[in-house]
């Protein structure tokens, strides 16, 4: 049995399905990706896009941070592909019962589902660092390079940068999901950025799948690998 058949067998056996996914879930709907070989890390700025992202930086250099965000993060007009749409079906079918991604482009949600769990935050939620007002990334996109609120405070977007910790309640649901899951669907994602990264150590259930274009150090793990792109992958097994 080829493991597209095996993982579509897998799916119609299993009841509390947890998907845990990257970027390389969005870059087919067009949004880079950070540590690929065209990815955002390989490219060349002024300073390192891990400097860029952090914390210090955004208080220290906004203008340099927002034109970073606004040329490769404030991604407003892209669409679900396949891979986003097929959970969205997973979740309608009572089978998913939660994504949770490092993404913070909300194409999930575009695609229909409703439990997603936001570990690196999303662009679609914005707020003033003073007064905590909230701001729509359209407006974002509208405003000067640096965008101030009515009160004069900058505006953040609600990403968890270097140096910020993740949300605990995020965390806590994240972790409570893994763990109550009977399959957990690994993919689009390198594993490389931690404490997320070690969310999946928490599965103690029946199936696990790792797909993914490149090897990764759980694939020893994994019951199943399957080394495609996720889109092509999911569309043919929902």
């Amino acid at each position: 049995m080829d493991s597209i058949n095996t993982l579509k067998e897998w799916i119609q056996q299993s009841q509390n399905i947890v998907f845990f996914g990257g970027a390389g879930v969005s870059t087919e709907s067009g949004i880079p990706d950070f540590r690929s070989e065209d990815g955002l890390y390989r490219q060349h700025y002024d300073y390192p896009p891990e400097t860029i992202l952090s914390h210090t930086f955004f208080v220290k250099n906004p203008q340099v941070f927002y034109r970073f965000y606004r040329e490769k993060m404030l991604v407003l007009h892209a669409n679900p592909n396949p891979a986003h749409i097929a959970l969205a079906k997973l979740e309608q079918q009572g089978k998913l019962k939660a994504v949770i991604t490092q993404n913070i482009d909300g194409l999930h949600q575009k695609a229909g589902s409703q439990n997603v769990l936001e570990l690196h935050g999303s662009i679609w939620r914005n707020h003033c660092v003073k007064c905590k007002a909230f701001y729509t990334a359209e407006q974002i996109a509208q405003m000067q390079l640096v965008p101030y609120c009515t009160c004069g405070g900058v505006i953040k977007p609600d990403v968890v940068l270097y140096e910020e910790a993740l949300s605990s309640s995020v965390l806590q649901r994240s972790v409570q999901a893994i763990q109550t899951a009977d399959m957990l669907i690994v993919g689009g994602t390198s594993l490389a950025v931690y404490p997320a990264a070690g969310l999946v150590d928490y599965f103690c259930g029946k199936h696990l799948v790792v797909i993914n274009t490149s090897p990764l150090a759980m694939d020893k793990r994994a019951g199943l690998v399957i080394p495609q792109k996720i889109g092509q992958v999911l569309a043919q097994v929902v």
